[in-house]
């Protein structure tokens, strides 16, 4: 397959894949598709337990002072983690977390979004209005 080099805007209809082809080998692996919006789907978690790794984005409702888990992710994975309903304070704690220990869900709306990083563990890109400890 030939390269194409463009110099002006590449539109799709259908997605683009990133394509790496293994010099020694010549095997080609294709990466994650891209369209216009990130989509996944949505973990509904009531009450203490475990923010799972399968699911693009968590929504929290709490019930008191609960107790989150997250377990390690894989390298470059993305998670949502939201409030919906307030019952009390969420407290998450990442098996690994880069610059604290735990973040914490005070109200709706309190959300955070996180990078997976081999080396730090999850690395929190955006935050509205979650503490870091």
């Amino acid at each position: 397959m030939a390269n194409t080099t463009f110099s002006g805007p590449v539109r799709s209809e259908n997605g683009f894949q990133t394509v790496t082809k293994n010099a020694t080998t010549g095997a080609i692996t294709t990466g994650t598709s891209y369209t216009n919006i990130i989509t996944g789907s949505i973990q509904a978690l009531s009450g203490a337990g475990a923010v799972n790794l399968t699911d693009l984005i968590t929504e929290v409702t709490t019930t008191g002072a609960d107790a989150l888990t997250l377990a390690d992710g894989a390298v470059g994975q993305v998670k949502i983690i939201v409030m919906v309903a307030d019952g009390g304070d969420g407290t998450l704690t990442p098996a690994t977390l880069a610059g604290g220990t735990t973040i914490t869900f005070n109200d709706v709306g309190d959300g955070v979004v996180l990078v997976y990083n081999d080396t730090v563990g999850w690395v929190v890109v955006g935050n509205n209005g979650a503490t870091i400890a």
